[in-house]
């Protein structure tokens, strides 16, 4: 049963059938309600053709498309460039760092729309990476040094303010790449219990964080062989814990060149989720009562099932990221202090007053 897997050159042995949907879930960022969207579309003849391939690459096979030989052709030839369908914030970041001129005058092969450049600039500005004038800021130039997204980089450097940064340093890491945690269908029960011995209430950050010093630990204490046995019995995924711990010690060497201290006293988890929230002002959301959140832009988000602060909705929370499947759900989410967010966005803050009244005694 044809998938996006099938897309690529992998050659399966001994497959001579291939059943075709002429569906994926095609990952799209929606300007309008700054989402990462996942819906399910139809596939372009490109990709169609790619998964009938994987029947025919050791001898004679079969490809059964559930959708008929005229869908086929009226279907694009290829899929839309992940320049047009993706945030550019990092795009926008790393020209601008090394001087290419205005991103809307760059000679793209396949050139991204106006408001995804527009979206793109709002949330450095956001973020404190460029002025009112688009011009890249003192702090902006910090960012562009750290190879995450821009976002991930302003948490490393205002953790670096909160004396935080060794807290912050492996949950970038772990933001920036899939979640080593798996979850088979199979063993969905027996994998959640694995994962709660990690579970912090009230944050998922802090979760991360302790399922990187229970694997640092046995990292230190076993070999590679017993390394992978523990990583079977707590359902996760060997290849990603290892790719976390490289892209940590990456973050770790540049934060260094930066001048950035990493501190050595353990630091409190309100200084980490303050320095999180920095990175994270566009994901705010208050709750509004049975489960559901008012977050910006209007967005009405849902915390994700799976996170244990679902358990107890705190009034106020920040997410890592907000995306849709069935709903809008906020995914890897803590609770946070309204505080916070009046300090750290003033330069986004707008006030209005209502119901003025004079008192002669004033």
């Amino acid at each position: 049963l044809a998938t996006n897997v099938a897309e690529t050159s992998l050659t399966g042995p001994r497959i001579g059938f291939v059943i075709d949907s002429g569906e994926a879930r095609i990952s799209r960022y929606s300007v309008r309600s700054k989402v990462q969207r996942m819906p399910i579309e139809r596939i372009a003849q490109a990709s169609a053709d790619q998964r009938m391939g994987r029947c025919g690459r050791e001898g004679p096979g079969l490809c059964i498309r559930l959708y008929a030989e005229e869908d086929y052709a009226a279907r694009p030839r290829f899929t839309d460039p992940e320049i047009q369908r993706t945030h550019l914030a990092a795009v926008v970041l790393q020209m601008a760092s090394l001087g290419l001129g205005a991103v809307e005058a760059f000679p793209f092969i396949d050139p991204p729309e106006r408001h995804l450049i527009n979206d793109g600039y709002t949330t450095l500005f956001e973020l404190g990476g460029v002025d009112a004038q688009r011009g890249l800021t003192r702090l902006g130039e910090r960012l562009a040094q750290l190879s995450v997204d821009p976002r991930l980089a302003r948490m490393l450097i205002a953790a670096h303010d909160e004396g935080a940064l060794a807290e912050l340093l492996p949950i970038a890491a772990a933001l920036a790449l899939q979640d080593p945690r798996e979850r088979p269908p199979d063993a969905q029960g027996a994998a959640d219990k694995a994962h709660a011995a990690f579970a912090e209430p009230g944050s998922d950050f802090i979760s991360l964080l302790h399922l990187w010093r229970f694997w640092q630990a046995q990292r230190r204490a076993l070999s590679q062989s017993q390394l992978r046995k523990v990583a079977a019995q707590h359902y996760l995924s060997f290849v990603r814990m290892r790719e976390w711990a490289d892209l940590h010690g990456q973050l770790r060497a540049q934060a260094r060149e930066l001048g950035l201290t990493i501190n050595e006293r353990a630091a409190a988890h309100a200084n980490v989720h303050r320095a999180l929230l920095a990175g994270l002002l566009a994901n705010v959301a208050r709750h509004e009562g049975k489960g559901t959140y008012q977050s910006t832009r209007n967005r009405q988000v849902h915390i994700f099932p799976g996170s244990p602060v679902a358990q107890k909705p705190p009034k106020w929370l920040m997410a890592a990221e907000i995306s849709e499947t069935s709903r809008l759900f906020a995914r890897t989410v803590a609770a946070i202090d309204r505080a916070w967010v009046e300090r750290l966005a003033v330069h986004l803050l707008k006030r209005s007053y209502r119901n003025a009244r004079w008192q002669p005694k004033s």
